[in-house]
Protein backbone atom coordinates (compact mmCIF):
# COMPACT_ATOMS: atom_id res chain seq x y z
CA UNK A 1 0.00 0.00 0.00
CA UNK A 2 2.64 2.36 0.73
CA UNK A 3 4.88 1.96 -2.22
CA UNK A 4 1.33 2.12 -4.05
CA UNK A 5 1.15 5.83 -2.46
CA UNK A 6 4.75 6.62 -3.52
CA UNK A 7 4.09 5.64 -7.20
CA UNK A 8 0.58 7.88 -7.56
CA UNK A 9 2.51 10.77 -5.64
CA UNK A 10 5.68 10.33 -7.99
CA UNK A 11 3.07 10.16 -11.03
CA UNK A 12 1.42 13.26 -9.78
CA UNK A 13 4.51 15.47 -9.25
CA UNK A 14 5.39 14.28 -13.04
CA UNK A 15 2.48 15.38 -14.31
CA UNK A 16 2.32 18.63 -12.41
CA UNK A 17 5.80 19.59 -13.75
CA UNK A 18 4.88 19.05 -17.33
CA UNK A 19 1.43 20.83 -16.84
CA UNK A 20 4.12 23.59 -15.40
CA UNK A 21 6.47 23.30 -18.49
CA UNK A 22 3.47 23.49 -20.91
CA UNK A 23 2.14 26.91 -19.53
CA UNK A 24 5.45 27.79 -19.41
CA UNK A 25 5.72 27.11 -22.98
CA UNK A 26 2.29 28.55 -23.73
CA UNK A 27 3.64 31.83 -21.89
CA UNK A 28 6.58 32.22 -24.15
CA UNK A 29 5.09 31.77 -27.28
CA UNK A 30 2.18 34.62 -26.33
CA UNK A 31 5.16 36.86 -24.87
CA UNK A 32 7.13 36.34 -28.22
CA UNK A 33 3.87 36.62 -30.63
CA UNK A 34 3.18 39.86 -28.58
CA UNK A 35 6.84 41.31 -28.79
CA UNK A 36 6.84 40.34 -32.81
CA UNK A 37 3.89 42.14 -33.84
CA UNK A 38 4.53 45.20 -32.01
CA UNK A 39 7.90 45.13 -33.33
CA UNK A 40 6.42 44.57 -36.82
CA UNK A 41 3.81 46.79 -36.43
CA UNK A 42 6.13 49.09 -37.20
CA UNK A 43 7.16 48.00 -40.41
CA UNK A 44 8.05 50.28 -42.91
CA UNK A 45 6.39 48.48 -45.29
CA UNK A 46 2.66 48.64 -43.42
CA UNK A 47 2.85 51.86 -40.94
CA UNK A 48 1.08 53.74 -43.29
CA UNK A 49 -1.62 51.44 -43.86
CA UNK A 50 -2.02 50.62 -39.92
CA UNK A 51 -1.95 54.36 -39.60
CA UNK A 52 -4.63 55.00 -41.72
CA UNK A 53 -6.64 52.32 -40.24
CA UNK A 54 -5.92 53.59 -36.92
CA UNK A 55 -7.99 56.65 -38.39
CA UNK A 56 -10.70 55.12 -40.01
CA UNK A 57 -14.01 55.65 -37.50
CA UNK A 58 -15.79 52.19 -39.16
CA UNK A 59 -12.52 50.14 -38.61
CA UNK A 60 -12.25 50.86 -35.49
CA UNK A 61 -15.39 50.46 -34.47
CA UNK A 62 -15.99 46.70 -36.20
CA UNK A 63 -12.72 46.32 -34.53
CA UNK A 64 -13.97 46.74 -30.77
CA UNK A 65 -17.29 44.89 -32.17
CA UNK A 66 -14.86 41.66 -32.28
CA UNK A 67 -13.21 42.43 -29.48
CA UNK A 68 -15.76 43.02 -27.14
CA UNK A 69 -16.55 39.07 -28.42
CA UNK A 70 -13.33 37.88 -26.32
CA UNK A 71 -12.81 37.76 -22.53
CA UNK A 72 -9.91 37.44 -20.59
CA UNK A 73 -11.34 35.79 -17.59
CA UNK A 74 -10.68 31.82 -17.83
CA UNK A 75 -13.90 30.29 -19.45
CA UNK A 76 -15.05 27.69 -21.53
CA UNK A 77 -15.97 29.72 -24.15
CA UNK A 78 -15.35 27.73 -27.69
CA UNK A 79 -14.51 31.42 -28.84
CA UNK A 80 -12.05 32.52 -26.82
CA UNK A 81 -10.70 28.99 -26.59
CA UNK A 82 -10.55 28.81 -30.24
CA UNK A 83 -8.46 32.51 -30.38
CA UNK A 84 -6.10 31.53 -27.97
CA UNK A 85 -4.91 28.39 -29.72
CA UNK A 86 -4.34 29.93 -32.89
CA UNK A 87 -2.61 32.57 -30.64
CA UNK A 88 -0.35 29.97 -28.79
CA UNK A 89 0.04 28.26 -32.60
CA UNK A 90 1.05 31.42 -34.23
CA UNK A 91 3.50 32.31 -30.87
CA UNK A 92 4.92 28.91 -31.41
CA UNK A 93 5.87 28.75 -34.96
CA UNK A 94 7.79 32.57 -34.90
CA UNK A 95 9.47 31.20 -31.54
CA UNK A 96 10.76 28.59 -33.44
CA UNK A 97 11.46 30.27 -36.77
CA UNK A 98 13.34 32.96 -34.89
CA UNK A 99 15.36 30.68 -32.17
Amino acid sequence: MRNLLIILAIVFCVDSAQAQFSATKDAQYMATLKAVANYKIEDAEIIKDIEKLRENRLFMERLQKMLDKLSNKRTKDSTNRKVLKILEKAGEDIYKLLD
